[in-house]
C-alpha cells in the first residue's frame, strides 16, 4: 500500500526543500564572493587588506556616511563593521571625521588610496558581469528576475522582523 502525501503537503515538502537550498546557495555564493576578491587582491599585490574590507571600500565609493548608515544596510553581517573601519582609517584607505550635529557619530569617505581599491573591485565585478553575459551564463533577464526574487525575499524577512517578533 503506498503511503503518498496529499497533493498540498507534497508541494509544500519541495518548496521547502527548494527554499532552504536556495539559502544555502546564498550563504554559499556569498563566501565564495569574498574568495574570489581575496583571489583578486593576491593575483594585483594587494595584501594588505581583506575582502570584507574591500567590499566596504566598493560599497562607500564615492558618498560619506557613517559607521550606522554601512550597518543598517546590513551588508556586512558576521564581521565587525566598526573595527573594519578603524583598521581602513589606521591604513590610509578612509578619512574619518566627526559630525558636527552629532559628535557620537564619525563620517567616512574613500581616499585616493581607498578609491584605487574600489576601482580594483569595480574591474573585477566588471569583468565578471561582461564574462557572464559573453558567455551565456545568465542573460540579463535572467539576472532581473532573480534581482526581483531576492528583493522580495528580503522584503518578506524584512517584515517578518519588524512585526512578528
Amino acid at each position: 500500500m503506498s503511503m503518498e502525501m496529499p497533493i498540498g503537503q507534497q508541494d509544500s515538502k519541495g518548496f521547502m526543500t527548494g527554499y532552504l537550498e536556495a539559502l544555502a546557495l546564498v550563504e554559499r555564493l556569498h563566501r565564495l564572493l569574498l574568495d574570489v576578491i581575496k583571489d583578486e587582491f593576491e593575483r594585483v599585490g594587494v595584501l594588505e587588506i581583506n575582502a570584507v574590507q574591500a567590499l566596504l571600500l566598493f560599497n562607500i565609493g564615492d558618498n560619506e556616511v557613517t559607521a550606522g548608515e554601512l550597518k543598517s544596510r546590513g551588508y556586512y553581517q558576521g564581521s565587525n563593521v566598526s573595527y573594519n573601519l578603524k583598521k581602513l582609517v589606521e591604513m590610509g584607505y578612509m578619512h574619518h571625521q566627526r559630525c558636527e550635529i552629532d559628535r557620537r557619530s564619525v563620517r567616512v569617505r574613500l581616499t585616493t588610496k581607498g578609491r584605487e581599491i574600489r576601482d580594483i573591485v569595480t574591474e573585477l565585478f566588471l569583468r565578471h558581469a561582461e564574462g557572464l553575459e559573453n558567455r551565456d551564463v545568465i542573460s540579463v533577464e535572467g539576472i532581473a528576475d532573480i534581482t526581483t526574487s531576492l528583493k522580495r525575499v528580503e522584503r518578506y524577512w524584512s517584515d517578518q522582523i519588524r512585526y512578528i517578533y
